[in-house]
């Protein structure tokens, strides 16, 4: 090439701050819509903690894109200034439980974020010590530097197991922490997910329960218009963000969607040298969040739940993208796959909790229906996407 710089963009003539459509970027307040009153319930149940008390344990439910982790990591970046203005040394750590699973991948991570070396004089390495001896220097590091820390565990269901809930939850009583309080936030789109957990810990982690709720059009417009600036003046096509805005809110509610599709858009006039963002672009994003959104939920999703969807995966390719089929014919198939895959099915109960967690998430669409004396009342599952989408979601993750 005879010049180098015909090689690359040295000014993007889109997007002038792309950063603010990433979904793992923490926005300002005043870019945090159609959220105050969860934000408001949220800081109540953690105010507490700026006087130096315990804050209360908070358990958030929400399908995905609904602000959950949003909130949760606002109020605590908010709750670290406020309690620093009262005298009391706060801070809080997040960890992704679809990441960190295991007890001692969680209880490393969280030592990790909140240790002060140049204070403390503790190590935390990646790995090589026992997870007993990362919670006795999580309660070192906790004692010594803060009066009250947030544990922030998101997508909670993810986790191995209670045991970590069970430390967290009850450092203080069991004698762990004398100085430190510690509050747990607990996030999971799984509304049935309290149901799994000990009883021990069910008692001293739920004190406080909310659910968020899906955004609406109106909300979702909002969302995306205070993220506009992430785009060039002129760029975007006045239709483009009401649009995106329709799509995602009939669909699912999700931000994280809308936002994914409006980002992606301007990607699409980005490589095909577009001068505006156009509404057409906002159709073809949408199929391309689609996919990831898919692959966001089914991430880290149990073996399980994948044979189900398979299954009525399968059923839908073979029979009609719009037909709805019953729990048992799904059933039969299910075991199909789980014999091909060396799996041991499980019980049909088991079977319809983890088909009602993919209607709660949007994946498929149930229906009851009676069929007389004879047959009695019976269930239908119907997918709300394309099954060849799903099914090439389901490949890549396996």
């Amino acid at each position: 090439m005879s010049d180098a710089d015909d090689l690359f963009i040295r000014e993007d003539p889109v997007f002038v701050n792309k950063e603010l459509l990433e979904i793992n970027h923490l926005p300002d307040e005043g870019r945090i819509v159609g959220r105050d009153e969860e934000i408001s319930q949220l800081a109540n149940a953690v105010n507490p903690a700026i006087f130096g008390q315990s804050p209360s344990n908070v358990l958030i439910y929400g399908k995905t894109g609904t602000g959950k982790s949003l909130c949760a990591k606002y109020v605590s970046g908010r709750l670290i200034d406020t309690a620093e203005e009262e005298g009391v040394t706060t801070d809080f750590a997040y960890v992704d439980c679809a990441q960190d699973s295991t007890e001692t991948q969680a209880v490393q991570t969280i030592a990790s974020a909140l240790n002060r070396p140049d204070e403390t004089g503790i190590n935390i390495p990646d790995k090589g010590i026992a997870t007993a001896t990362y919670y006795k220097r999580l309660w070192a590091i906790l004692d010594e530097c803060y009066d009250v820390v947030l544990v922030i565990l998101d997508e909670i269901d993810k986790l191995d197991n209670d045991d970590i809930l069970m430390q967290l939850s009850r450092a203080g009583e069991a004698g762990k922490l004398t100085n430190c309080k510690v509050g747990v936030i607990g996030i999971s789109n799984k509304i049935k997910y309290k149901d799994r957990m000990d009883e021990r810990v069910k008692s001293s982690l739920c004190e406080r329960e909310f659910v968020f709720p899906p955004y609406d059009a109106a909300q979702l417009g909002d969302i995306m218009d205070a993220r506009s600036d992430a785009f060039r003046d002129g760029v975007l096509a006045d239709s483009v963000i009401p649009r995106a805005a329709a799509l995602a809110a009939r669909e699912h509610g999700d931000a994280r969607k809308a936002i994914d599709i409006l980002r992606y858009a301007g990607e699409i006039a980005q490589s095909t040298g577009a001068e505006v963002v156009q509404e057409d672009f906002v159709v073809q994003a949408r199929q391309r969040a689609e996919t990831d959104r898919f692959r966001e939920l089914i991430r880290g999703s149990t073996p399980h739940a994948r044979y189900v969807l398979q299954a009525l995966t399968l059923l839908s390719l073979n029979e009609g993208d719009d037909e709805a089929f019953r729990t048992t014919r799904i059933y039969e198939l299910y075991e199909q796959v789980c014999r091909q895959e060396g799996s041991e099915s499980l019980s049909l109960r088991r079977v319809r909790d983890l088909l009602k967690e993919h209607a709660f998430l949007d994946v498929i669409e149930q229906s009851r229906h009676s069929g007389g004396s004879a047959e009695g009342s019976y269930t239908e599952h119907r997918l709300l996407e394309d099954p060849e989408v799903i099914q090439s979601v389901l490949m890549d993750t396996e």
